[in-house]
C-alpha cells in the first residue's frame, strides 16, 4: 500500500519541527518530514484522536 503523505500546516521547510501524516482506515502513520525514510509511528485512529487536543495547544 502506498500512503499519501500530507504535511501539517504548522510546518516550515526551515522549522525545527516538520510532521507528515499519512491516514489509512486502521492506522494514522507520522513521519518527520525532514527524514522520510527514518523512523515512523503508527498509531489507530483512537489514540491519534486523543493526542490531537494536546498538539493543538
Amino acid at each position: 500500500m502506498t500512503l499519501e503523505w500530507f504535511k501539517s500546516s504548522h510546518s516550515t521547510d526551515d522549522g525545527p519541527a516538520c510532521v507528515e501524516v499519512a491516514a489509512t482506515p486502521d492506522t494514522i502513520h507520522i513521519r518527520d518530514t525532514k527524514n522520510p525514510d527514518g523512523p515512523r509511528l503508527a498509531v489507530t485512529p483512537a489514540a491519534w484522536s486523543d493526542f490531537l487536543p494536546y498538539a493543538q495547544r
